[in-house]
């Protein structure tokens, strides 16, 4: 278990230290290879608690663990490209915040010790900061300020959650551990008004990292200006580990009795991220910006089937992989354009099926999937979460559900048509910077992964996701 965490590190430590420009990607390769077949061993096995409790592969992490390595591992294959393509920029912070990146992550999803999550929490956001930069334009250097700042902000309250949390611990039988083991054992004993407090701070605090709205201020920005492979990961990768916190939370809450309470704030901060995406979706002019506010809708879908429990908490489960996955073919795509038309504006993208004949057709293919289109995963995870409402009596959110999920396939739908087809004659082009099969092949990869998911889903999988949603007390 300590090997996934280390060998990233290990490597991170070598691309720092390497005078190679040129060979310091294989370094991200290396990690990712190690880390991947390092999560594979770990998943066969399944070894029991290590560090005291404090670290788990439980079926939450089971899930997450693997999506989050595999997407890593299909984005430093795609990085040898991208950055052979970029030698003016020093690629040392790049591919070393990476690695530290990916040890983060994985802390994260092992994480049984709220102090050690928030930690590594933390380690995610100071690490990819500076990634955001990349490109050293005035546009970007901005984002990555608010990036940090908005998160470290957000960081700062889930802090103050933590310690209410410790708090709701300290009564009779007290003081516990941070432990989650220690903490849903004591269970009632917690103290309801310290439980309630500490969740209200964990989930403006978490919220933020996941951009849940109205938390999400520093997406489109991030998203926007920081490159592919970048966005990518945040998309796919931390936002899920942030998602992977809140339901550790929410396992607290359950075990104190103030399930109720925690799910009906899930469920209302999960509609109106919702409504907020399907706002500013409709006439979208950037479709980087437009894949960020992708990323706040489907951060509420999470959240919702979380808060529904039942079967829509093992659909958010299985949501979790889908949406990695998905965003990885978006955003890896919309960087494909972004380069070889030298803008992200829908006034100058036209005709990218005509230019990129495998990245234009696959963003398209990423936005049917993305939207819940069927045969692919995320419609039958959608799907779920929609029977979890409606079996749980929930009409009302149900139906709103389903109305924000029509306006944005709606809205998503007109810009991303608007980039695909049409004639590329006469639009902004950056010859060299066409298809190839290391930054082509990565997302059809995942897109080929994502369709599989929706046309054969395993048992063993399919029970996994009820495991896990149980765990947090779906």
């Amino acid at each position: 278990m300590f090997f996934v965490i280390l060998a990233p590190l290990a490597l991170a430590a070598v691309a720092f230290a390497g005078p190679s420009q040129a060979r310091r990607p294989l370094a991200l390769l290396a990690g990712a290879v190690l880390h991947l077949g390092g999560v594979a061993v770990l998943w066969v096995t399944r070894p029991g608690p290590a560090l005291g409790g404090w670290l788990e592969l439980d079926p939450l992490a089971r899930i997450v663990l693997p999506m989050t390595s595999a997407l890593f591992c299909v984005c430093a294959v795609y990085a040898q490209g991208y950055l052979k393509r970029r030698p003016d920029r020093d690629n040392r912070v790049f591919v070393g915040g990476l690695l530290v990146l990916l040890s983060a992550m994985t802390v994260v999803t092992l994480s049984q010790h709220l102090g050690l999550l928030w930690v590594a929490i933390e380690l995610t956001t100071l690490s990819t900061a500076p990634l955001i930069y990349f490109d050293k334009t005035a546009r970007s250097l901005e984002a990555a300020w608010k990036y940090l700042l908005v998160c470290s902000l957000g960081i700062a309250l889930a802090l103050l959650g933590t310690f209410f949390l410790a708090l709701a611990g300290a009564g009779p039988g007290g003081p516990r551990s941070l432990l989650l083991g220690d903490l849903t054992r004591a269970g009632a004993a917690l103290s309801s008004p310290w439980v309630r407090a500490g969740f209200v701070f964990l989930l403006v605090g978490y919220g933020t990292k996941m951009g849940l709205a109205p938390l999400h201020s520093w997406k489109p920005d991030a998203y926007g200006e920081a490159p592919g492979v970048l966005g990518a990961l945040l998309s796919g990768g931390v936002t899920s580990v942030g998602f992977v916190a809140l339901a550790r939370v929410l396992q607290v809450c359950s075990a104190a009795g103030e399930a109720p309470f925690a799910r009906d704030a899930l469920v209302g901060i999960g509609l109106l991220s919702m409504a907020l995406a399907a706002v500013f979706m409709i006439g979208q002019r950037d479709f980087k910006r437009m894949l960020a506010y992708s990323s706040v809708e489907h951060m509420g879908i999470l959240t919702l089937g979380l808060g529904l429990g039942g079967a829509a908490a093992s659909g958010a489960m299985f949501h979790t992989v889908n949406n990695g996955l998905t965003k990885g073919v978006l955003f890896l795509t919309a960087g494909n354009l972004h380069r070889s038309y030298g803008s992200k504006r829908v006034d100058d993208v036209r005709g990218a099926a005509r230019r990129l004949p495998v990245s234009g057709p696959l963003f398209l293919a990423g936005f049917l999937a993305v939207t819940g289109s069927p045969p692919f995963g995320p419609f039958f995870s959608e799907f779920s979460i929609l029977n979890g409402a409606l079996g749980g009596g929930r009409w009302v959110v149900g139906a709103l559900y389903l109305a924000f999920l029509s306006i944005i396939f709606v809205g998503m739908g007109a810009t991303v048509l608007k980039v695909v087809l049409g004639d590329p004659a006469g639009a902004p082009e950056v010859k060299a910077h066409g298809d190839s099969w290391l930054t082509a092949g990565p997302p059809l990869f995942l897109m080929a992964v994502v369709l599989l998911l929706g046309l054969f889903l395993p048992r063993e999988l399919a029970s996994l996701f009820d495991a896990a949603a149980a765990r947090v007390g779906g």
